[in-house]
């Protein structure tokens, strides 16, 4: 193995991601396996979470599924528990679940605004905070963290979205700045628009997806196979010198002007 293949290489190495039963959290658990890594699947249905994880050990990959209910504090503390149980280290998190949904300022449900901060922003800072110690075991790690390009842009009514995706962004600078002294880095990858299950109803509408096509620099949406670079880069070797960093992919959307 080359010099710049073995900085890519994660063999020997444990990940675990949360959200990765579908879209894209299922597309980077593919990604760091195929790079290597044992990857543990966590999701809230145990049927969708099993049928992913069979399907990457079919591919000869490594990796196991973990069912767990993140919208609930005992349900993170469950998952920490048993991650502590089952591993003896972790050297990769990505905290990649999260919910979006949307209403207007004036109607917004309070329980929708509770669920959806407790599982796009509670979840990372508590699954951090319990699994931080399996990568000090070692010495050094990666948490890699999925916000979004509305984290700096405004879009209207998904308030809870919103303040979700930008407190994430800096809680991972936070986080990056506790860790540092551990060598345990942490970052963001902020995807743009993805044809997702999330975004159906703006692909489905021929106008709405045109609109987003245009919106980018490439003048495309993005697909989950997109975020298999970004996330072996920020999970390996190759980015040692990074951390608290936003890693935005999104076709250029952010980077637009006319």
């Amino acid at each position: 193995m080359s010099y710049l293949q073995s900085l890519f290489d994660l063999s020997g190495r444990t990940a675990v991601i949360t959200g990765a039963s579908r879209g894209l959290g299922k597309a980077m658990a593919t990604a760091l396996a195929q790079a290597g890594a044992h990857v543990y699947l966590v999701g809230s249905v145990v049927e969708t979470i099993q049928a992913a994880a069979d399907e990457l050990s079919q591919a000869d990959l490594q990796a196991d599924p973990l069912p767990a209910d993140l919208s609930t504090d005992d349900g993170i503390a469950s998952l920490v528990e048993t991650l502590k149980g089952e591993l003896s280290d972790l050297h990769i998190l990505v905290n990649n679940a999260g919910i979006g949904e949307g209403h207007s300022l004036e109607d917004y449900p309070d329980e929708l605004w509770e669920q959806t901060l407790q599982i796009n922003l509670t979840a990372p800072f508590k699954l951090t905070r319990g699994l931080c110690g399996l990568m000090k075991e070692h010495g050094k790690g990666s948490v890699i963290n999925t916000t979004s390009i509305c984290s700096e842009r405004g879009l209207p009514d998904n308030p809870a979205y919103m303040a979700s995706k930008g407190g994430l962004k800096m809680l991972t600078k936070s986080m990056a700045a506790d860790l540092a002294k551990h060598q345990i880095r942490v970052n963001a990858i902020g995807p743009g628009y993805f044809r997702t299950n999330m975004t159906s109803q703006s692909w489905a509408d021929p106008e709405r997806r045109e609109a987003r096509s245009g919106r980018t620099l490439l003048g495309r949406w993005g697909v989950p196979e997109d975020l298999a670079g970004a996330v072996i880069f920020l999970a390996s070797d190759a980015s040692s010198y990074i951390t608290g960093q936003d890693l935005y992919v999104d076709g250029g959307w952010l980077a637009k002007g006319l």
